[in-house]
């Protein structure tokens, strides 16, 4: 390895002592948090208002992709913060592979339409904790996670708390939705929550040859593209173009003005959703990724309840208390871990060894424009316990 590269990779290693790695990794939860809270209980507040095309409803999960622009051209062109431009090194390989990973998203976000057009917040927001499970095996199988007590306790306990909500699923049926309707959006949402399961240990699979932070946002970018293609193409088949400007007009019972903020407010959450969500499972783990959102539907229970009433009986209380338990007891494991591998690290402790998933070795903000062939055999790992 060249005097260059060397220095390159020890002034861009992503790990818990890049200064730059906390702040950003803050960002992007602050981003999967506002996101994940805005856009459940908004697309919500759009079918309860007789809002009715499932397939509006998944457009604006992905029509927002050109706010992605901002990060990806804001630090190179205005701050000069980055040397590297905007779609350096995008193989043909990485856009096939962001094309095909936007389709099945698209098909996910038609799923979590359908299922939350049916269903209450409260219990769409559980049932996709059950995502968990699958993403753990998932992510042994694809990326070759390890299995600990402590991912492996957070898990359970998520999971319970769906299979709690789901013995007692028929007592908290709308009124207004008949018994079919309500089956077919509780597996609409099961479906969604695992389709995303195999969506995560992809995105980090295909991660670990991606230089930065601003070229996940790239790949993002071209994903949402992908989705929004496939979604629009059913408006078109499903008149759903022209539907967005009927039920402004005409149905949606809160006027013309609101329908269209409603949408407007839609998109740009959903974006701060799914930016996160690339942001924290390149700078973690998928499956740190799928805990952390797990866990912030604890917070869409909690605002479902508040924002429109629902329900909010013993049991879920209780998932609702197994999600927090879980979730701090997996953060606090990865804190432990974290801090000793720092205290290792600033002790002078050597080299790490090959099984560890805790640092990795490309700076999250920028990757300089001088990479050569040497550095390709150090494979920027992730943060997870």
């Amino acid at each position: 390895m060249s005097n260059t590269t060397q220095t390159i990779n020890e002034q861009d290693q992503k790990s818990v002592t890049n200064k730059r790695y906390l702040p950003l990794l803050l960002v992007n939860y602050g981003f999967l948090f506002i996101g994940s809270l805005s856009s459940s209980l908004l697309s919500k507040y759009y079918f309860n208002h007789k809002g009715s095309s499932r397939w509006v409803s998944t457009w604006v999960q992905s029509a927002g992709f050109p706010l992605l622009i901002i990060p990806i051209v804001v630090p190179y062109y205005l701050f000069k913060s980055t040397q590297r431009k905007p779609f350096t090194g995008f193989t043909p390989k990485i856009l096939a592979l962001s094309i095909f990973i936007g389709f099945m998203l698209g098909v996910n976000n038609l799923l979590f339409s359908w299922g939350n057009s049916y269903l209450p917040v409260s219990t769409s927001s559980l049932l996709l904790s059950s995502q968990l499970v699958f993403n753990l095996i998932l992510s042994v199988i694809i990326v070759k996670q390890k299995i600990t007590f402590m991912n492996l306790n957070c898990v359970i306990l998520l999971t319970l708390s769906s299979v709690l909500l789901a013995l007692e699923s028929s007592n908290d049926q709308p009124h207004d939705v008949t018994r079919t309707k309500y089956f077919i959006g509780y597996l609409a949402t099961i479906g969604a929550g695992l389709l995303f399961a195999l969506y995560l240990p992809i995105m980090e699979k295909v991660y670990k040859k991606v230089y930065c932070y601003a070229m996940v946002m790239e790949m993002q970018m071209v994903m949402e593209v992908a989705a929004t293609v496939l979604a629009s193409i059913g408006m078109v088949f499903d008149g759903g173009f022209t539907e967005m400007k009927r039920e402004g007009y005409q149905v949606f019972d809160k006027g013309e003005k609101v329908y269209w903020a409603t949408v407007v407010s839609n998109v740009v959450s959903w974006q701060l959703c799914f930016m996160g969500t690339a942001g924290m499972v390149f700078l973690t783990c998928s499956l740190t990724g799928g805990i952390c959102m797990t866990a912030l539907l604890m917070m869409n229970v909690v605002g479902g309840v508040v924002v429109y009433k629902e329900e909010f009986g013993g049991v879920k209380v209780v998932s609702t208390v197994m999600c927090g338990w879980g979730f701090c007891s997996y953060v606090y494991g990865m804190y432990v871990k974290n801090k000793m591998l720092k205290d290792r690290d600033d002790g002078g402790g050597g080299g790490h060894d090959s099984d560890d998933k805790n640092v990795g070795s490309y700076n999250p903000i920028e990757m300089t424009q001088i990479v050569n062939s040497s550095s390709s055999s150090s494979p920027p790992l992730h943060i997870g316990v």
